[in-house]
């Protein structure tokens, strides 16, 4: 159970370049690494939470979310993009007030955060093979080896795998070149302004029929060649040689 230890009852957190919440400092330094160790924040909790409801028909544990996560609570503003969290013994589903939320880490193998990983992979390949026709039955293995393989990568480039993120790519995975209802791109067409769809094409050879309203045009055009053949009159005069009398 995540409320096994007394010794967590603060940490200190910075807001990073990513827009995500990294561990900085902690009461119980003995026992955790603060080193690419994050945290998810209220709006990321809330946000994962809507993941997971379509998992409930596939047998989803809210108690596996419940020990999974240390729950914080904001205690004060340290400086700029740093604040202080305190521990508290809620339940993510209390309206009253959001938490942050702290993976369970210290066993990463056999922990309560490894124990609710498995449990939501689990779950969304029961998922995808409900709602997918595969060739052949995907697996828990074949996301596992996708997901491993990304962060794998994240660490030979030396970026640390957050939390939330981690989280994220299992309950929104899809296997490449399949899509589920909800992932279906939206066709150019259909993202157009009404405005757009409401102008009709009209075909080269069709005319609009001229009426009173247009006879301008007639007129200007009129005018246009009137001035064209005056300047045109009055470039001959200026190309002729003037002739003066001879100086004496």
């Amino acid at each position: 159970m995540s409320t096994a230890s007394p010794n967590l009852t603060w940490c200190n957190v910075r807001l990073g370049q990513d827009m995500n919440w990294w561990v900085e400092e902690i009461s119980d330094s003995i026992h955790w690494d603060v080193d690419g160790l994050s945290i998810i924040d209220p709006r990321q909790m809330a946000h994962l939470l809507d993941l997971m409801d379509p998992l409930r028909e596939y047998g989803l544990r809210t108690d596996l979310i419940e020990q999974a996560f240390y729950k914080f609570r904001i205690e004060k503003e340290i400086s700029k993009g740093k604040i202080g969290l305190s521990r508290v013994n809620g339940g993510f589903s209390d309206d009253d007030e959001p938490f942050f939320a702290l993976p369970d880490v210290i066993d990463e193998e056999k922990g309560p955060y490894a124990d609710f990983l498995n449990h939501i992979t689990a779950l969304r390949v029961k998922l995808l093979n409900d709602l997918i026709e595969f060739e052949q039955k995907f697996t828990i293995e074949e996301l596992e080896d996708t997901l491993r393989e990304e962060q794998n990568n994240n660490f030979m480039e030396g970026r640390a795998t957050h939390v939330f993120s981690e989280v994220c790519d299992i309950l929104e995975y899809v296997p490449d070149g399949y899509t589920l209802d909800d992932d279906e791109p939206i066709d150019a067409d259909d993202s157009e302004d009404d405005y757009g769809n409401d102008i009709p094409d009209l075909d080269e050879d069709e005319k609009i029929e001229e009426d009173e309203t247009m006879k301008w045009d007639d007129d200007e055009d009129d005018f246009e060649e009137e001035e064209s053949e005056e300047e045109e009159e009055e470039e001959v005069v200026m190309a002729k040689p003037k002739r003066g009398r001879p100086r004496k």
